[in-house]
């Protein structure tokens, strides 16, 4: 039986879901000859750690109490007298995660899993990386943080995957690296990368006003609690980002040219968010119905996309004809359309859903079941 020991890194939606996958997959795992053995959960405050990660693990109910108290609003330090594991404050916390990593780095091998949404794991991971350990990412932060730290986490290739981090459980990494590697030339991508964006896109369509549809997205749990968190392009940039430097532009996120759906002065340091909801919504529902009112008149439709060409990078809202794929997407759906010398008259469309923690924790289980040939 081949055992990868994994030390997941947030307990957020994604860190929770991650951990039912691990255990409802048991069965399945076994048939694979395959066990994920968990030595260590932690967040930002805490940590909870096996006594022996060389010969422990995390069983799967203190797994699932570690989701319970977490999904309560609650510390894992609350886990302190449940037995079978140590825990750990915040301040103790990134000095364990490097112990286990380098007490089996270079031995039985780890896998550090970033489910969080911070950035304060790109200096935990960078350490990682001289220790031997692999890494599977669903957090954006550290991949799209400076050239620097970018390729030291990508220095050693068959020890990263990151497939989450861009398309969720979309196989959008993996396809573009067998495009380049088979020395076919990417020249062009574009695509849907928010299923909020893509949602909101794609209802204004049908003459409902821009303001309601973010309500009405921010309702069905689309957005963040704050929905400019969504509308200022930032995150669809990241993701941006990292496909551009894998395909080879040597570029940061400030080069990017991003679009935000509002103007400063609506801002989060300007204006509450129940201020925003209100009354500065609706100040943006003219504009947009001009723009879709003109795309329209042009037989195309409104995308929010990225679009990497040439030296270009840039995030925002573009006129794309309505029978393209782009063009066809409803809904929250990812749709990326990818150019290449053989993809040049029909790229090709990866399509489906890009968020939720459900489809995000199943991407990152199964580029943990991807590496398994680096354990022993």
């Amino acid at each position: 039986m081949k055992k990868i020991a994994l030390l997941v890194m947030g307990c957020g939606g994604v860190g929770r879901q991650l951990l039912h996958h691990i255990i409802a997959c048991r069965p399945l795992h076994s048939k694979l000859g395959v066990r994920l053995r968990v030595v260590g959960v932690c967040d930002s405050k805490s940590m909870v750690a096996a006594p022996d990660a060389f010969t422990a693990e995390l069983d799967d109910e203190l797994l699932l109490q570690v989701c319970k108290v977490k999904s309560s609003g609650s510390s894992l330090q609350t886990l302190s007298n449940f037995g079978k594991c140590n825990v750990f404050s915040s301040q103790e916390t990134a000095r364990e995660v490097i112990d286990i990593a380098t007490l089996l780095g270079k031995s039985t091998g780890v896998a550090l899993v970033d489910c969080s949404a911070s950035s304060e794991t790109i200096g935990v991971l960078s350490q990682a990386v001289d220790l031997g350990c692999c890494m599977v990412l669903a957090n954006k932060k550290s991949l799209a943080s400076s050239l620097e730290y970018y390729d030291k986490l990508v220095s050693q290739p068959r020890r990263i995957r990151y497939e989450s981090t861009v398309g969720a459980g979309l196989p959008v990494i993996a396809s573009i690296n067998r495009i380049l590697s088979s020395g076919d030339p990417i020249y062009r991508i574009v695509g849907s990368l928010s299923g909020t964006l893509g949602y909101v896109m794609s209802e204004v369509e049908g003459g409902k006003p821009f303001s309601q549809v973010v309500k009405a997205a921010k309702s069905l749990g689309y957005t963040e609690p704050d929905p400019r968190d969504d509308l200022s392009g930032t995150d669809v940039a990241r993701k941006a980002l990292i496909l551009a430097r894998l395909l080879g532009h040597r570029i940061n996120l400030d080069a990017i040219k991003i679009e935000s759906l509002y103007p400063v002065e609506l801002g989060p340091d300007v204006m509450p968010v129940e201020d925003f909801l209100v009354h500065g919504l609706p100040l943006l529902d003219k504009d947009i119905q001009n723009r879709i009112d003109n795309a329209s008149s042009n037989g195309k439709v409104l995308r929010y996309v990225c679009l990497i060409e040439d030296s270009r990078c840039e995030v925002g809202i573009q006129e794309l004809p309505r029978d393209s794929a782009l063009g066809r997407l409803r809904g929250s759906d990812n749709v990326l359309e990818i150019y290449s010398r053989c993809y040049k008259a029909q790229p090709l469309v990866i399509q489906g859903a890009g968020a939720g923690n459900d489809t995000t924790a199943a991407g990152v289980l199964a580029d943990i079941l991807d590496i398994q040939d680096l354990f022993p």
